[in-house]
């Protein structure tokens, strides 16, 4: 199968800063040439973290044989994330011109991103995401009630838990939740810095109806504005359309796909270790473990701004750097048995949320999320079993998260 490097709306290239500036990109075949291993690869899926091990063995910072530096430790990969001389690279907002989006302010460096950020973490201060635990713990409880003997966790909980919560901050209306998954699951893969193009021509799609979608919802807000955080958005003047649906599209992948995969990857993790009642227990420590040892985002990548050396390999201005969380979470130099699931362990150095001012906005309300779906499930009911010990996982660079997840719900 054939992938095209590419520059998505919203995810800086993944390319040899060598190559002219402005020249095509060459269709691969190969992704290993691109990434150093294969995302696509059945067993890459379902354990990825035995290929980052053979990565990692070929030094903390290695380049792949398109170019690309790759970061598998976690002192490397937290000054990439930490150091303003790395960046996003993606320049100043476009304006939201036919062909040219506008990128979120993930995707964005100062000041443009902190003028975006600021505008919309009023609505996720710990306060804010505090008060909407009692609709979170009532969502949790009826979702779980719901669940028949043989079900897909994914579908049943992990899924509509999120996107319920995210929806109803945004002020969507309910008979309109379901429309979300398509777009949501189509906007989380454009974030992968491969795709055929088949698959880039679906995002794009889904990118284009949401934000169709939200266009006329601003519209209705401006007239009729609610207490929620659409409305909020709308009355800030100083916010174009183009910046208010990217930052849109930018709270539905993130707050919810990512949260999606931390419910599963934890459900998950719990039943093949035994270890579902500690849930219960302690719920703040087990979330912790779930994200260091199977984190919903896998990579992330940042551009030298400046000509700069990182660890002690010298990276030109304007070249990509990827860091790959997943291998910085299990690195032995900072997590004894990094392999081990340990509920009781205190991992609160993992990378799974970044670092510096790309720090994820969301962090509190995924794992307030987390916690009570776990705990919750933990306690009413204890008997959950596995009905697939090997369930299928997406297809995901970026994001790791399971398509189903068949359990036997024994209440």
């Amino acid at each position: 199968m054939t992938y095209s490097r590419y520059v998505s709306t919203d995810q800086p290239a993944m390319s040899d800063p060598k190559e002219p500036s402005g020249a095509p990109e060459p269709a691969v075949s190969d992704p290993v040439d691109i990434l150093g291993f294969d995302p696509f690869d059945r067993e890459f899926l379902r354990d990825p973290y035995a290929r980052y091990r053979e990565l990692s063995a070929r030094g903390a910072l290695f380049r792949t044989r398109a170019g690309l530096l790759v970061a598998t430790t976690h002192e490397l990969c937290a000054t990439l994330l930490r150091d303003p001389r790395f960046g996003r690279g993606s320049g100043r907002p476009t304006g939201g011109e036919p062909g040219q989006p506008t990128p979120s302010f993930l995707w964005l460096d100062p000041p443009d991103h902190t003028r975006l950020r600021a505008l919309v973490s009023r609505a996720f201060t710990p306060r804010m995401i505090e008060r909407l635990r009692p609709r979170v713990e009532a969502i949790t409880a009826s979702l779980i009630r719901e669940l028949p003997e043989e079900a897909d966790l994914v579908s049943g909980l992990a899924y509509p838990l999120p996107v319920m919560v995210i929806s109803e901050m945004l002020g969507v209306p309910q008979e309109d939740h379901e429309r979300f998954r398509g777009w949501s699951e189509k906007l989380a893969r454009g974030l992968d810095p491969m795709l055929t193009a088949d698959l880039l021509s679906e995002t794009g799609r889904a990118r284009r109806e949401f934000g169709d979608y939200f266009r006329e919802l601003a519209a209705i807000r401006r007239e009729r504005p609610g207490d929620d955080l659409l409305s909020a958005l709308t009355a800030v003047r100083e916010l174009t359309e183009a910046e208010l649906l990217a930052t849109c599209v930018l709270l539905l992948v993130a707050g919810h796909e990512t949260t999606v995969n931390l419910i599963a990857n934890g459900v998950l993790a719990l039943l093949r270790h035994g270890l579902l009642p500690h849930a219960a227990e302690r719920p703040g420590q087990v979330v912790e473990e779930v994200l260091r040892y199977d984190p919903p985002v896998q990579l992330t990548s940042r551009v030298a701004l400046e000509d700069v050396t990182l660890g002690g390999t010298p990276v030109p201005a304007g070249a990509p750097v990827m860091a790959v969380i997943g291998a910085a979470n299990r690195d032995p130099a900072v997590f004894p048995d990094p392999g081990r699931f340990d509920v009781t362990r205190s991992p609160e150095r993992h990378l799974a949320f970044g670092l510096g001012i790309h720090f994820c906005l969301g962090a509190t309300l995924a794992r307030m999320e987390g916690e009570i779906a776990l705990s919750a499930l933990a306690s009413a009911v204890p008997g959950l079993e596995l009905a697939d010990p090997d369930p299928p996982y997406k297809e995901n660079l970026v994001l790791r998260g399971l398509a189903s997840l068949p359990v036997r719900v024994k209440r």
